[in-house]
């Protein structure tokens, strides 16, 4: 599948995403993690990249930052290539030290913004890294500890942060923690790591709502956000670069929805794209054909593949829609 093209303008707010390749560590020890990060403020000084949240894991990193004037490429080519010549020269290794291209997710700030700080901040946790939101709070190699007041980093906006939970610091500190302790209760958020309408709507039972009211979203996976804003996005881009989403881009939004649907009903999306005629499997084909056809405008052929019945099959299913 070719690469999509990067969207990007000074001032575009993005989720990216970095791995080290094979799932390979990206860091070993607190100097490497302290080189990443002085090449991270450095390069944010050099291009006017304004960062928000970020998370260092072993093997991956999350930003949510704001691409100052000279891009985001730059900005992630002036931390990876250095980082990685140092790396290799340190431990003795060769070769690739991190996964194909970065990641990068341009999203709406409302109501993203917050949602994504959180997210990002919380990453430690989830990975198990530390044991507590308190023992977060001390964190150095996340900048929840930078809100929170506890770790200096001179690169990291955390006024912007603070400013979209109160107008004075103590309140708004306090409304912070409270936010990322009620996001900690929704767990992995599978919606803020990627584009398309799937993610964007918040999931497959909200993207089938939508169709029911007759409300037809525009979606990319490089964009997180409302159908609105995807289109003003990519409005703005070049019109060859506009020309090279939509059936890449629908395919992906498919193969999310068929596991996100398999997991919500409880049954394995191997065995329904393997052709299993039972009733519970029956039903989520059904739900999953109207979507793929009606929804993100997949052909039948597509649609039957990826469930495991005939292109006939699929035919009949819209037919009594």
């Amino acid at each position: 599948m070719p690469r999509g093209a990067r969207l990007d303008a000074p001032g575009t707010l993005h989720h990216v995403m970095v791995r080290g390749i094979e799932r390979g560590a990206i860091v070993v020890d607190d100097q490497d993690r302290e080189d990443f990060l002085f090449r991270v403020g450095k390069a944010a000084g050099q291009t006017g990249t304004t960062i928000y949240a970020w998370s260092l894991m072993s093997n991956h990193a999350h930003f949510l930052l704001k691409s100052g004037s000279a891009g985001l490429a730059t900005f992630m080519r002036k931390i990876l290539t250095g980082y990685a010549v140092a790396f290799n020269r340190r431990h003795g290794r060769y070769g690739h030290l991190f996964q194909n291209r970065y990641k990068s997710i341009i999203c709406e700030e409302e109501p993203y913004f917050v949602k994504l700080v959180s997210y990002i901040h919380l990453n430690p946790l989830r990975a198990n890294l530390v044991g507590s939101l308190e023992e977060l709070a001390a964190y150095p190699w996340s900048g929840h500890a930078v809100i929170m007041g506890n770790v200096e980093c001179e690169w990291q906006d955390r006024d912007y942060v603070l400013a979209a939970f109160g107008r004075t610091e103590k309140p708004s500190i306090q409304a912070y923690q409270e936010f990322v302790r009620e996001q900690c209760k929704l767990g992995q958020q599978p919606e803020l790591t990627g584009g398309g309408l799937l993610r964007s709507a918040g999931g497959w039972s909200e993207v089938l709502s939508m169709r029911q009211r007759g409300d037809r979203q525009y979606s990319d996976q490089r964009i997180l956000g409302s159908g609105e804003f995807v289109e003003e996005i990519l409005d703005e881009a070049e019109a060859s670069v506009k020309d090279m989403i939509p059936v890449a881009s629908r395919r992906a939004d498919a193969v999310d929805a068929l596991g996100l649907q398999c997991e919500a009903a409880g049954i394995s999306s191997e065995t329904l794209k393997a052709g299993c005629r039972r009733r519970e499997y029956s039903n989520v084909r059904k739900q999953l054909a109207k979507l793929f056809i009606l929804e993100l405008g997949l052909t039948c052929a597509d649609a039957a593949r990826m469930l495991g019945i005939s292109r006939a099959a699929v035919s009949k299913i819209i037919s009594r829609s």
